[in-house]
């Protein structure tokens, strides 16, 4: 049984939370899995595996269901097209299961897991979702969210006999933000632009001391404020992809549940995935930072099925007080072999990862690898963008001298 119950851990720990700024009209049926492994120290177990479906015209035509659906974990959106209206849409969502909100504790490169506890959530919300330029080329969005969270802690086989855990409560939520573009959940989309600007308030119905003897607290209310740019762009002749995306993000009152935690390279865990290659997943948690990501995928071969990928990442971190460790950036570097089938269906990469900076027992420098696989079930993706995408993005076409 206990076996049984590590294996559905590791098969829902990390679902996918996905909270876009539009309802996605493109039809999905795709699995997606990910694996980091270290090679130093002793980490918490670090991957994804969900099935992630997306239905525009369900049931009726003004209707779309998204489901993102792991092992004990489900996240779902009935989307009501034009529902408050010609420019704005309604959604209702449902999320949670086992394991969802769990807290795994590590500071100065050290997983702790006798400070580390398992938690089970429940989630309601509300979305509506703007469209300010309809006849626009690149879609200006606007999102206002509000969520109904609520969070059951419990004690694991590794905590340690005198550590509390923190007390079950619910959490109130708002999100607002405005995004200009977007990036489709896929893995290397071929091309995507994104500026965006976010706010998220957590209002708890519940505060106070857990850990030993009251150690640590968690807040009744915690506010964070974070922006993103990205661009990812393929070249039409010889496919060459690249990918960058600038995140930075700055909190009030944040604790341990809402600060940034930076760490990994799992690209699909998360909506803002905090990517350092080479660290433990969620190693570093911060009130404020700015997170800087490249990648660059090179075709190997004439067939276009093999790419080589090379990454890095740096970030500047001002950490949460009780997890500062030495040293405010944080750099890591990486690489992999990616497979694509002939039918551009299925992706596959293996990945390594280097964190310079990493703390572990011998001093600063740590390893990973790890593997990404995406399966798509519906229709036969397109390794660089179709006609009506051309059309579309013809500004950037214009910007890169296509």
């Amino acid at each position: 049984m206990k076996r049984a119950g590590w294996l559905l851990l590791w098969g829902s720990l990390f679902g996918p939370r996905f909270v876009f700024a539009q309802i996605d009209p493109v039809r999905r049926d795709l699995i997606q899995l990910g694996y980091n492994q270290a090679f130093e120290g002793h980490a918490p177990f670090a991957g994804y595996a969900f099935y992630y479906h997306n239905q525009p015209d369900f049931l009726r035509t003004n209707l779309t269901l998204r489901l993102a659906l792991a092992p004990v974990y489900l996240d779902s959106e009935l989307g009501f097209v034009h529902g408050l209206g010609p420019n704005t849409d309604f959604a209702l969502g449902l999320a949670g299961g086992g394991f969802a909100d769990s807290y795994y504790e590590i500071r100065d490169g050290r997983y702790y897991p006798g400070e580390s506890f398992d938690g089970h959530s429940a989630e309601l919300s509300a979305s509506v979702y703007h469209l300010f330029n309809p006849a626009g080329e690149i879609p200006l969005n606007f999102i206002l969210r509000g969520t109904a969270h609520y969070s059951i802690y419990d004690a694991n086989d590794g905590t340690a006999p005198g550590f509390q855990t923190p007390d079950d409560h619910g959490t109130f939520s708002v999100r607002t933000g405005l995004r200009w573009g977007g990036v489709e959940p896929t893995l290397f989309p071929p091309l995507a632009m994104e500026l965006s600007v976010w706010y998220e308030g957590q209002y708890r119905t519940d505060s106070g001391a857990y850990g030993f003897n009251g150690d640590r607290v968690f807040n009744q209310q915690s506010h964070l404020f974070w922006a993103e740019g990205a661009l990812a762009y393929t070249l039409p002749k010889s496919q060459q992809n690249f990918y960058v995306r600038l995140t930075a993000g700055t909190s009030l009152d944040a604790d341990r549940f809402s600060a940034y935690r930076l760490g990994g390279l799992l690209p699909l865990v998360s909506e803002f995935p905090l990517s350092l290659p080479g660290y433990y997943f969620q190693e570093i948690s911060a009130r404020n930072f700015a997170l800087l990501n490249a990648n660059y995928l090179l075709p190997l071969d004439p067939g276009k099925r093999w790419d080589l990928d090379l990454n890095a990442s740096s970030a500047f971190v001002d950490y949460l007080p009780g997890e500062r460790q030495p040293g405010n950036w944080l750099s890591g570097v990486g690489g992999g072999i990616l497979y694509r089938s002939p039918s551009d269906r299925l992706k596959i990469m293996a990945t390594y990862g280097y964190g310079i900076n990493a703390i572990r027992t011998h001093g600063r420098g740590a390893n990973s690898v790890g593997i990404l696989i995406q399966l798509d079930l519906g229709r036969a993706p397109s390794r660089t963008f179709n006609a009506p995408q051309q059309q579309h993005w013809r500004g950037w076409q214009w910007f890169f001298g296509n």
